[in-house]
């Protein structure tokens, strides 16, 4: 029988969206969110994750710390777990780990791959490992402001012909060596 529901756990991670596992799993959602990601943890129901928010794939969610599991004496093993709380309009980069007790305040961007140890306070851009603030949420509004927006995408018949017609063909500087 648990085999069983291994294999109806495996398979819901590959026709479900993210979103839907992650109600399922017991992660609080608010309104208008892109959750891209199916790795909640093994604590799914210690995640807020508020309104307007994008959680890109691959994301990974770690409630608790099993490094305690190493002792073992007359009490047993230890154990930690901590919640990790998102507020409204974020945006999380790919590939980013969110370790136990972070909490994540508005207006918040998260570039990708990166690793938060830390609490992150309202209108910040952090990256890094581990993340490090970079500017701050009103200065990366103004900078991103002049990309192709929405409404200029949507006259394209297909996806990539909206991708190539918004497309910056411009390379980054090389590396100062």
């Amino acid at each position: 029988m648990l085999r069983l529901r291994q294999i109806f756990n495996k398979l819901q991670r590959i026709f479900l969206s993210g979103e839907t596992i992650a109600r399922k799993s017991g992660v609080k959602i608010g309104s208008g969110c892109r959750i891209l990601t199916k790795n909640f943890g093994s604590e799914p129901f210690l995640i807020d994750i508020g309104n307007n928010v994008t959680i890109s794939s691959e994301v990974v969610f770690v409630n608790h710390d099993g490094s305690g599991w190493l002792i073992k004496d007359t009490k047993g093993r230890r154990y930690l777990y901590k919640r990790i709380s998102i507020g409204n309009n974020v945006f999380v980069g790919t590939q980013t780990i969110l370790m136990p007790g972070v909490r994540i305040g508005n207006n918040v961007v998260v570039g990708a791959g990166s690793v938060v140890t830390k609490s992150i306070p309202d209108n910040c851009v952090v990256a890094g490992n581990p993340a490090k603030y970079i500017t701050s949420y009103d200065e990366f509004m103004s900078r991103v402001s002049h990309w192709k927006s929405e409404s200029e995408m949507l006259s394209a018949d297909d996806y990539e012909k909206r991708v190539k017609d918004a497309l910056d063909d411009s390379w980054k500087p090389y590396l100062q060596l």
